[in-house]
């Protein structure tokens, strides 16, 4: 692995993807942090254990343990098949039932007391974003929120979401590319993703304005499908569990030359993903770093250099300032007004 010296300087971006050029894109919270610094949560789990309105009990939160998991989609997937079972075998019993309705209404809460207002977005901020995104080829989004898919709306067109079948659902003999439009593929599912009844896939139709409320209608049906919690392990077993998700994984490990990673740590809960960009054979890898002091850019070049050890990679580490994603005027200031999401 070749490595420059582990300064505490950086790379701009510009001048670094005018010499070489990157096609994809890997990009973390730190890309959602830089519109919204509510994103700095550390656990979303957590946040519906704490939210003031509807938090998990401890009857919600013994789900979670006897089925040895943080992640919500795993425990709601679990109990609707528990009430489809009762139904069947007609067991008169209403606590798989109260248990989803109010394990959904403590995520509902969960993420709106994190998530960016529809109303906060500025059509500037979303057209930057939408802009950076269409420099590259494939975009893998780590995140779960909705910056980028109100981005990508603005220009739907540009952009390849692969939900092509019957009801906008995800269909993996439908799923070749088509054209140049940049493909963004959701690693960990986001919020304008479901789960059908038979485990497929489906990305909601909702506008842009309506899409967070139709996320927290709390009725029994679809299930979120995104990745939230858990170990490494934890969310490779469910991205394996969908279609979709695995689709995503596996194109993220398919061999590449180059790809830039903007806002994404690769902490120790994300080594899989780790995993499958050492099986993709990088040669070239840039990684966003934000300038806080020397001391912690060279901190964060050794943990990605430890990453990589072994790896025939080239790392290049740049300003996180100096992106389009990271630009300071994407910033929405947080106000006393600002309220939960209600739109």
């Amino acid at each position: 692995m070749e490595l420059p010296a582990l300064t505490g300087e950086l790379e701009d971006w510009t001048t670094l993807n005018s010499s070489i050029g990157f096609p994809e894109l890997l990009i973390g919270n730190g890309a959602s942090l830089a519109v919204w610094r509510k994103f700095a949560y550390f656990s979303l789990f957590d946040e519906a254990q704490t939210t003031k309105n509807n938090p998990l009990s401890p009857t919600e939160l013994s789900v979670f343990l006897a089925l040895d998991t943080s992640n919500f989609e795993q425990v709601l997937s679990a109990l609707k098949s528990s009430i489809r079972v009762n139904a069947a075998l007609t067991i008169n019993s209403s606590s798989p039932r109260l248990r989803y309705f109010a394990i959904k209404e403590a995520l509902i809460h969960a993420v709106r007391s994190v998530h960016i207002p529809w109303s906060q977005m500025r059509a500037s901020s979303l057209a930057r974003i939408n802009t950076a995104l269409r420099q590259y080829q494939t975009v893998y989004s780590g995140n779960y929120d909705l910056l980028n898919y109100w981005a990508v709306m603005q220009t739907p067109n540009a952009f390849e979401n692969l939900f092509r079948g019957p009801d906008s659902t995800f269909e993996l003999g439908n799923s070749e590319r088509q054209g140049n439009a940049t493909r963004l593929l959701y690693l960990h599912g986001g919020m304008h993703l479901v789960k059908n009844v038979d485990g497929s896939a489906r990305m909601l139709t909702s506008s842009e304005s309506t899409l967070l409320a139709s996320f927290a209608i709390n009725l029994l049906g679809d299930i979120p499908l995104f990745v939230s919690e858990g170990s490494a392990e934890d969310k490779l077993k469910a991205i394996r569990s969908s279609d979709y998700l695995s689709f995503c994984y596996s194109q993220l490990a398919q061999p590449k030359d180059r790809l830039c990673i903007f806002g994404h740590n690769l902490a120790a809960q994300d080594q899989h993903l780790v995993r499958a960009l050492q099986q993709a054979g990088l040669k070239t890898l840039a990684i966003s770093i934000y300038p806080h002091n020397p001391q912690f850019i060279q901190q964060q070049k050794q943990h990605y250099a430890n990453l990589f050890v072994g790896q025939n990679v080239e790392l290049r580490f740049f300003d996180a300032l100096s992106h389009p994603l990271g630009h300071p005027e994407l910033r929405v200031a947080i106000t006393p007004d600002n309220k939960p999401v209600t739109d």
